[in-house]
C-alpha cells in the first residue's frame, strides 16, 4: 500500500490521554497517602491535592509497578539461562523538565507511591544537582551564569555513578548539593545500597550530544573538530569510545512539561517566597536578595529566568522532551491536563 503523492500522514510515537481517561487507568489501586504526608512532599509554591495524586500519580505508579515486575522477571529469566545467581539490579527512572516545573515534587510523590507497592519497597531518589561542578570551578571557568547547562556538570562522575548503580555495585556514593550555599557540600555523600528502584531527577538527564565548546576559538580551536562530550570516555578512558549518556541507564523516563509562560510565573512566584524565607538566612548564597522590595525581586527573578533558565530550557531541556517514555502536561494551576505515553 502506498501513500498518494503530496499527502502526509501524521504519525505519533505517543498515545495521548485526557486527564479523565488517564485517571480511569488507576483501576482499583488504593490511595496510600494522607493529606499531611502529601504536604511533606510538595514544593514551596506548588499546590497539589490528593485528587491529583489519585488521578495522575496512582495510575503512573501502577504502570511503573507493572514495568518493574516485568523487568525483574526478564532478569530472572536471563539469570536462569546463564545459570548464574546474579542479584537483581535497580530499575532506574529518569525525571526531566525545566527549572520550577515541578520535577522534584513529581519525583518525591512517585518515590512515596512506588515504595508502597509490594515487591520493591526500597526506592531511592537522586538529583543531578549533586553532580554540578563545585562553585569555585564554575567561577574559574566562567560558568556561573550557565549553572544547570550541560557543561556545568561533572559528566564523567555522573555517568560512572549511573554505570555502577546499573551494574549492581553494593554501595555507590553520590555528592550532596546545598541549595542554601548554592554549592556542593565538601565531604558529604549519599550512599545508594542496591535499592529496588532509583529515581534520577534533573534538568538535562535526557540529553544526548555534546555541550557547546566555550574555549577560545570554539570548534575551530580544535582543528575544526566538534567538541567532545566529556562523558564519552568516562568508562573506557578512550576518546574513541562510543558516547555514553545518563539516559542510557534509564529503564523508564518522564518529562514534566508546561507552557513557558506558566513556568516563568512559577519561577518568579518561587523566588518571591524564597526571598521571604531561605534568602533571609545570612548563610544563603542569595542573602543579598532578601532586602529587595517585591517589585525589585520580581524584576530580578524575571531577568534570571529570561537570561539563564529560559535559554537553557529552549537550548537543552525542551529538545529532549520527545525522548521521554511519558510526558506529563501541566496547566497553570500545576494540575496535569494531558498524559502522553510512548508506544512500545
Amino acid at each position: 500500500m502506498t501513500i498518494p503523492s503530496g499527502e502526509q500522514v501524521a504519525v505519533s510515537r505517543f498515545v495521548e490521554f485526557t486527564r479523565a481517561e488517564w485517571a480511569r487507568l488507576r483501576a482499583s489501586t488504593p490511595l496510600p497517602l494522607t493529606e499531611p504526608q502529601l504536604r511533606g512532599l510538595v514544593a514551596l509554591n506548588e499546590r497539589i491535592s490528593l485528587d491529583e495524586v489519585s488521578d495522575i500519580y496512582l495510575p503512573l505508579s501502577r504502570l511503573l509497578n507493572l514495568y518493574v515486575h516485568a523487568t525483574q522477571t526478564l532478569h530472572e529469566a536471563t539469570a536462569t539461562f546463564l545459570g548464574s545467581g546474579t542479584p537483581r539490579v535497580p530499575y532506574v527512572i529518569g525525571v526531566a523538565g525545566s527549572v520550577a516545573v515541578g520535577k522534584s515534587t513529581t519525583s518525591r510523590i512517585l518515590q512515596a507511591l512506588l515504595a508502597r507497592w509490594p515487591g520493591h519497597p526500597t526506592v531511592d531518589l537522586i538529583t543531578t544537582d549533586g553532580f554540578l561542578l563545585p562553585r569555585h570551578q564554575l567561577e574559574a571557568r566562567g560558568l556561573m551564569d550557565r549553572k544547570g547547562f550541560p557543561e556545568s556538570y561533572d559528566l564523567r562522575r555522573l555517568v560512572r555513578f549511573m554505570a555502577d548503580v546499573k551494574a549492581g555495585v553494593p554501595e555507590v556514593d553520590a555528592p550532596v548539593y546545598s541549595h542554601l550555599t548554592y554549592d556542593i557540600v565538601p565531604g558529604e555523600r549519599v550512599t545508594i545500597r542496591r535499592p529496588d528502584i532509583v529515581i534520577v531527577e534533573g534538568l538535562n538527564v535526557l540529553q544526548t550530544g555534546s555541550p557547546p565548546s566555550r574555549r577560545a576559538g570554539g570548534a575551530a580551536g580544535g582543528a575544526g573538530r566538534p567538541s567532545l562530550d566529556p562523558a564519552r570516555d568516562a568508562l573506557s578512558g578512550s576518546r574513541r569510545a562510543l558516547p555514553m549518556f545518563v539516559s542510557d541507564f534509564f529503564d523508564f523516563s518522564i518529562y514534566v512539561d508546561a507552557n513557558e509562560a506558566d513556568i516563568e510565573h512559577w519561577y518568579i512566584e518561587r523566588f518571591l517566597k524564597l526571598r521571604e524565607t531561605v534568602f533571609q538566612n545570612p548563610s544563603s548564597y542569595f542573602h543579598h536578595h532578601a532586602a529587595l522590595t517585591p517589585d525589585q525581586a520580581s524584576a530580578t527573578a524575571r531577568t534570571l529566568w529570561q537570561t539563564i533558565n529560559l535559554v537553557n530550557l529552549r537550548q537543552n531541556v525542551l529538545p529532549t522532551r520527545e525522548r521521554a517514555h511519558l510526558i506529563l502536561e501541566k496547566g497553570r494551576d500545576h494540575a496535569v491536563r494531558r498524559v502522553k505515553l510512548r508506544k512500545l
